[in-house]
């Protein structure tokens, strides 16, 4: 059986385009899918609607309507109810949803951009939809959940990573009632092949021992090893979860962090000079010429401003760790300090949202964010060189291998014949 044509499609386009309507495409659109879901039920009922017939074996009754979100803005989709049973179209609808995957895609994209509820809304009335309240944004946003659980779970096999950065923002969030604020801790590394990764991102209460050791101890269980350097700010938790952890792995002070340390004990009308005398120690070009200048450094300063020569000796072995390692090393690592550029990048999201609905809410955003840095990194040239590699981890096998051993390494030998 052969069922008559619903609409006559030429005349049906020539009068379309005839009246030259603005919204031509969401109306064919609307009269197509409408169409298909009425054929849809005849051939569920077994006869045309309104006919009889000894085939049919079920009947129609009216319809429910349900409006569908679609890049051509919002559709009025007539879905056919049935006497007996339930008809529902799950090729073009899902149930307890109302945006096909398409529109999900591009705001849980926009959302990733950070691009507020309201922007959001104007943009998608732009479109010709009805608009989207922030529930419904966030409901959509909730499919990148899958995606960054998957990233902030996954194995560290591309180890050893050499090198390790890690620090901490604070973020507000809407907790039993008030506002409070959490830590979220970041974590990058360079991989074996010389590629910069995110190795992780956790969430704590604050930013204490037991945070950064859970973090640490999770990125370790995952596969992180090999480690010779870890660069993070001074605090103290952070620090004593790292020798936990790490114990094989030299720690270095930010160089961001302890001039922004140091500049709160100089006097303001000094803090010019001070912060080029401190440059001056990273600009050597080798480990000699380093401690050699921070020596002159402190002369210096010891006779004008004795409280900031006292602080910068303090923090010598904090700051001067990265010595241990051949001069490609350092130079490459201190150039334009990627750890701070990529807080401005999160920074830069996070600020539209400003205070966060839950925990879950700052993973998904900030997670996603990182997963998309992590995928630029894997297209970008490599951040170290496989031979500068090569070098830094001579001087990780030699500290395992400690006194004892020392006289047999290759670097040692080397000197030794020489």
């Amino acid at each position: 059986m052969t069922a008559a044509p619903i609409i006559d499609p030429a005349r049906f386009l020539h009068d379309e385009l005839s009246q030259a309507s603005p919204d031509l495409m969401r109306e064919l659109l609307a009269t197509f899918i409408n169409a298909l879901l009425s054929a849809q039920a005849d051939a569920v009922c077994g006869a045309e609607y309104g006919s009889r017939s000894a085939e049919r074996v079920n009947s129609r009754n009216g319809y429910r309507h349900r409006d569908l979100d679609t890049r051509a803005g919002t559709i009025d989709v007539a879905i056919p109810k049935l006497r007996s049973g339930s008809f529902f179209p799950e090729w073009l609808l899902e149930r307890h949803r109302r945006a096909e995957a398409a529109l999900t895609t591009v705001v849980a994209t926009c959302y990733l951009l950070g691009v507020s509820t309201r922007r959001m809304d104007k943009l998608v009335r732009t479109l010709g939809i009805t608009g989207l309240s922030k529930s419904q944004v966030s409901q959509m946003a909730k499919d990148l959940d899958a995606q960054v659980e998957a990233f902030r779970t996954r194995p560290l096999n591309e180890g050893p990573y050499t090198f390790v950065a890690a620090d901490a923002l604070t973020l507000k969030v809407r907790e039993g009632g008030r506002v409070v604020k959490v830590a979220v801790m970041i974590a990058t590394g360079v991989n074996a092949d010389g590629y910069r990764e995110i190795l992780g991102i956790h969430t704590a209460t604050t930013e204490s021992e037991s945070g950064w050791l859970g973090f640490f101890r999770d990125m370790v269980a995952r596969g992180l090893s090999g480690v010779a350097l870890v660069t993070s700010d001074a605090h103290a938790g952070l620090v004593e979860a790292i020798g936990a952890t790490l114990p094989n792995a030299s720690w270095q002070r930010c160089r961001t962090h302890y001039a922004a340390n140091l500049m709160t004990v100089t006097p303001k009308s000094q803090w010019g000079w001070v912060k080029a005398l401190l440059h001056s120690v990273y600009d050597q070009p080798d480990a000699e010429a380093v401690h050699a200048q921070f020596d002159r450094v402190l002369e210096g300063l010891y006779e004008k401003l004795p409280a900031v020569g006292d602080h910068l000796e303090s923090a010598r072995c904090d700051i001067l760790a990265f010595t241990e390692f051949p001069r490609e090393v350092w130079r490459q690592i201190w150039s334009n300090n990627p750890q701070e550029r990529l807080n401005r990048e999160v920074r830069r999201r996070t600020d539209v949202v400003g205070i966060f609905p839950n925990r879950d809410a700052i993973i998904r955003l900030v997670g996603a964010v990182l997963a998309e840095q992590h995928d630029e990194w894997a297209e970008q040239r490599r951040y170290l060189g496989l031979e500068v590699l090569a070098k830094a981890r001579a001087v990780l096998t030699d500290r395992e291998a400690g006194p004892q051993q020392e006289v047999n390494s290759p670097k040692t030998a080397a000197l030794i014949a020489s």
